[in-house]
């Protein structure tokens, strides 16, 4: 049986997060596939409009059974969606989890990922009553690592030739914010 899910957007100055709706599967389609973000994504093959519409109808946003987390982030102005933020291998026992961020390219600089990763930080400690979160970032990701470091990440370690692109390794580094 599928949950309901409370679609209220957490709401800061210029962004709000939100529950995944049928209306992002282009928006989503089109961050899932970008090139630029190979590096730093998981995925390993191109998804398909079928495949991102077959997730977005079975998505149910409850972290505790899915053991993650995806939020899209919103212009407060025109309510366009600009990117998405997700909890992912949330440990309900340890109240941890990563966080991810992806924000349309042409919509970087404008602050956009520093209050949503803001917001989701509060919504982590307070409503999820989470003790930390981390963060995996390819070294060479300068916006990245400024993303984090000014959202109260600190870099807790690197890990070496940990993302491969072609023939090419490259180290992350490995950021936590702790809550408590």
């Amino acid at each position: 049986m599928k949950r309901k899910t409370n679609n209220m957007p957490l709401r800061g100055e210029r962004v709000s997060l939100r529950a995944v709706e049928p209306a992002d599967l282009d928006m989503l389609f089109l961050l899932e596939n970008d090139p630029g973000r190979r590096q730093s994504s998981f995925a390993t093959a191109p998804a398909s409009r079928q495949m991102i519409w077959q997730y977005i109808n079975d998505y149910q946003a409850d972290i505790f059974a899915e053991k993650q987390l995806r939020l899209v982030i919103t212009d407060n102005v025109d309510g366009k969606a600009v990117g998405t933020i997700d909890i992912s291998d949330f440990n309900a026992r340890d109240r941890r989890g990563f966080v991810g961020i992806c924000v349309a390219e042409n919509m970087r600089g404008r602050g956009y990922g520093t209050e949503a990763l803001t917001l989701l930080c509060d919504y982590a400690r307070l409503a999820l009553g989470m003790h930390q979160l981390a963060a995996v970032v390819a070294i060479d990701n300068e916006p990245s690592k400024a993303l984090f470091d000014s959202a109260g990440f600190v870099t807790a370690g690197r890990l070496r030739s940990w993302l491969r692109s072609a023939n090419h390794y490259t180290d992350v580094l490995l950021y936590q914010r702790l809550f408590t």
